[in-house]
């Protein structure tokens, strides 16, 4: 069994991020898992622009931005392995992979790095009644047949759920010549941000149908039509309210969920909200030494927060090895104050902070579960209000965050609980 001092598994923006950042935090042993046959992940299908504002001050493709991160990886010399699936990983930190090249293949890690990215639900998961025709895809695999391969899945469709991908896909199907018929969104609010709701819907008239879901999907062979309805207050189906729209393709762009059944084998505590791990200040999770970041712990919606959040994953994985060799290893963890998500608030990462070990500031970063608008974000320490931010609008389709300083958390010695709410202006 190889021993690394570092295992990142996945190496996508996330994982390399964390990577880079581990080596350049005094760690040398290092080993990125990457499953596809490049690195890069989601980004070398995300063509569009839009990328890298944060993070280098400038507009880039998903390719572009993906490219810079794997030149930082391979100038600070870090292993990875292409084409190796991560199979299982012990409570030990041991993982057992697969490639075509070594077989089977056992590392041992003295931390972990967990950064699997996330799936798109599929349509089993929508219950959608009729046959299972061809022409129903899933929008990343869309995406992936247009600009990878160079195939249009089809000539005339219909959009089920509008979350940044689907959205995307919309201006992009009709970009190569398609016509896209409605994009039909099953809440009251796109998932999607507002910017892709003005670039890729409203420039190309493309019409969004809030408070619909498709009733029925026609033809055996192929995809020949699909019935819409509106839904009422308990996203019901209202008789009488259907529509028939004429097409050969349906795209399901309905949702995101971590990758987390490496995770669930390690006996690691996951949100019931996200489906990613519940972690700490320093990113950690229920098990010591094994730290989470991107989309494999929540949802993103920009990649540049993801390169962020991974780059502290990427620290905080160092100090803990250069802390094991000190110390002896040890997964016991001082436990911290939880994270409170109050009323309007669906989650917060990270899910509980210990205030000895924040470093001045601790960015929260959280989803509201409705818009508001006139609102404000405020936080409170023990039941007292420490910070109220005004808010034009908040949606669930952008995350939001917070900063908490950790000189206002260190004047409360009894602090039993960090509450985040939306409040009336």
């Amino acid at each position: 069994m190889t021993e690394y001092d570092i295992v990142v598994i996945g190496g996508g923006p996330a994982g390399l991020a964390a990577a880079v950042s581990a080596k350049r935090n005094g760690v040398d042993s290092i080993l990125v898992l990457e499953r596809d046959r490049e690195l890069g992940g989601i980004l070398n299908q995300c063509i569009h622009n839009g990328f890298g504002l944060h993070t280098f001050q400038e507009e880039l493709t998903g390719p572009e931005y993906a490219q810079r991160f794997v030149e930082r990886l391979k100038e600070e010399a870090i292993t990875y392995r292409l084409n190796t699936m991560a199979l299982r990983v012990s409570k030990e930190k041991e993982v057992t992979a697969l490639n075509g090249e070594d077989g089977i293949l056992e590392v041992r890690a003295k931390a972990l790095i967990l950064a699997m990215g996330c799936r798109e639900r599929a349509r089993g998961a929508l219950r959608i009644p009729g046959y299972r025709p061809a022409g129903v895809y899933s929008a990343g695999t869309a995406q992936r047949l247009v600009n990878i391969e160079g195939r249009l899945p089809g000539r005339k469709a219909v959009i089920l759920g509008s979350g940044d991908i689907g959205l995307i896909m919309a201006r992009r199907m009709t970009l190569e010549g398609a016509k896209v018929q409605a994009v039909v969104e099953l809440m009251p609010y796109s998932g999607g941000l507002r910017r892709n709701i003005v670039q890729c819907l409203d420039d190309f008239q493309i019409p969004l149908k809030l408070s619909h879901t498709v009733v029925r999907v026609e033809g055996k062979k192929r995809v020949e039509g699909v019935v819409i309805a509106q839904v009422d207050e308990s996203r019901r189906p209202i008789p009488g309210t259907e529509e028939h729209y004429e097409c050969d393709t349906l795209l399901l762009s309905c949702g995101l969920i971590p990758e987390n059944e490496l995770s669930k084998g390690m006996g690691i505590e996951l949100s019931p909200v996200t489906a990613g791990p519940l972690v700490n200040e320093r990113l950690e999770t229920s098990r010591g030494g094994v730290f989470a970041c991107g989309n494999v712990l929540h949802v993103h919606d920009l990649v540049d927060f993801v390169s962020e959040e991974a780059a502290l994953a990427g620290k905080y994985a160092a100090q803990y090895v250069k802390g094991s060799r000190r110390q002896g290893a040890s997964d016991e963890k001082e436990s911290g104050v939880p994270l409170i998500a109050g009323e309007g608030v669906r989650y917060t990462v990270p899910s509980s902070i210990c205030p000895k070990r924040m470093e001045g500031r601790q960015t929260v970063r959280f989803r509201v579960g409705a818009v508001y608008r006139d609102c404000c974000v405020s936080v409170y320490l023990n039941g007292r209000r420490i910070l109220r931010k005004k808010r034009p609008i908040v949606t669930p389709g952008e995350m939001e965050e917070i900063s908490l300083k950790k000189e206002e958390l260190a004047a409360f010695p009894d602090l039993s609980g960090i509450t985040v709410k939306i409040e009336e202006a």
